[in-house]
């Protein structure tokens, strides 16, 4: 079926930006809905932002200042974060919304911010 991969994940100061890329399987219909999810130290994982046909979603602390995208013919979807705070650090996965056809977690990746 295709592995998830994240990559793009860095060491960023305050205030700085990274964007961040999700190898999506072409076993993942362009109809379904994906997000960003991330896990911090202690914490359970959370959704951050989704995205599905026409519309997209984003967590309160992070509204205005992520994107999420989709480019179907790169099989790729990505996160822009902006204006980003130390309280963004943790490790970022990308996956399927529905649980019912959720696949394996990718390995995710790192983002570190700095104060």
């Amino acid at each position: 079926q295709g592995q998830l991969v994240e990559s793009g994940g860095s060491l960023v100061q305050s205030g700085g930006s990274l964007r961040l890329s999700c190898a999506v399987p072409r076993s993942i219909s362009r109809f379904t809905a994906m997000g960003w999810y991330r896990q911090s130290p202690g914490k359970e994982r959370e959704l951050v932002a989704q995205t599905s046909v026409g519309d997209t979603w984003y967590e309160a602390s992070v509204k205005g200042r992520f994107t999420i995208s989709r480019d179907n013919a790169k099989n790729t979807m990505y996160l822009q974060m902006n204006d980003l705070k130390p309280e963004d650090t943790a490790v970022y996965y990308c996956n399927v919304i529905d649980q019912r056809i959720r696949r394996a977690w990718g390995q995710g990746t790192q983002v570190t911010v700095s104060s």
